[in-house]
């Protein structure tokens, strides 16, 4: 009887040693864990390009937020503070050139877990299509800045979003021939099937909110697409109704580190 008190002593005192442990380990980790995938030496697996080109196609109630055309002062810090009061984690696809000017926004975002994507350095498609040197450069500029801004030798995001998306009609044969560039640089592109249009022209909350809900209907797995430029609507005002509308509709927010 004695020697089983001691063992279920001594289990206890070992689980309460082990939780502890796992404590302080977890408390002394950076939020964002995947720093060594995303360099120029990382070679990623099919698997992973495979998952982000075919999320779309999934029926799970997946819901990743993507914010392109920042970082800005106007929009980047206000989103955010929703995304971190809401718990949730996104993808926001960083212009280089604003990268530049406003590091302190894409380090942040990196520190609080969100994934930090490629969407040129300029925005301005006559320079990106212009050759293949030019493409490339403009992949290669961005990754620099986000580089410097987070502290990480030879950053590769390996995602990367046409500006006006695939989709768009325009460019169409030159961003044909640029997917076989961006395999070579070891990189997948990612477009989106749920918008909320904030970027097409100036909408109330409600018809942001409805055009989101529209986009969204009968749909399994979002790629959502708003911006964190604010050029023509306050896409912060908007976004915490769009994420308890996401979840009300019973979605669970992810961002692409869960593909790696």
């Amino acid at each position: 009887m004695q020697i089983f008190l001691l063992k279920k002593k001594f289990i206890v005192i070992f689980i309460a040693l082990f939780l502890i442990f796992l404590l302080v380990f977890l408390y002394f980790q950076p939020s964002f864990s995947f720093a060594f995938e995303l360099t120029t030496n990382a070679i990623l697996d099919n698997n992973f390009k495979e998952k982000l080109s075919t999320l779309t196609k999934n029926d799970e109630k997946y819901a990743y937020l993507t914010f392109d055309d920042g970082p800005t002062l106007k929009a980047t810090g206000k989103i955010l503070d929703i995304l971190k009061e809401e718990q949730v984690k996104a993808t926001f696809f960083v212009i280089g050139k604003y990268v530049k000017n406003h590091p302190e926004l894409v380090k942040r975002a990196f520190n609080e877990g969100h994934y930090i994507a490629n969407h040129g350095y300029s925005h301005n498609n006559a320079r990106l299509y212009e050759s293949d040197s030019s493409f490339i450069q403009e992949i290669q500029d961005t990754d620099a800045e986000i580089g410097k801004a987070l502290g990480i030798d030879n950053y590769c995001s390996h995602v990367f979003r046409f500006p006006n998306g695939y989709m768009s009609s325009s460019y169409k044969s030159q961003k044909k021939h640029a997917i076989e560039l961006l395999s070579k640089l070891n990189y997948v592109y990612v477009d989106w099937n749920c918008l909320n249009n904030d970027s097409v022209k100036k909408y109330s909350n409600y018809q942001l909110l409805d055009n989101l809900k529209k986009s969204a209907s009968n749909k399994g797995t979002l790629i959502v697409l708003m911006h964190d430029s604010s050029d023509v609507n306050d896409t912060p005002s908007v976004l915490k109704d769009s994420i308890s509308y996401l979840k009300s509709q019973g979605y669970e927010f992810r961002n692409f580190y869960d593909c790696l």
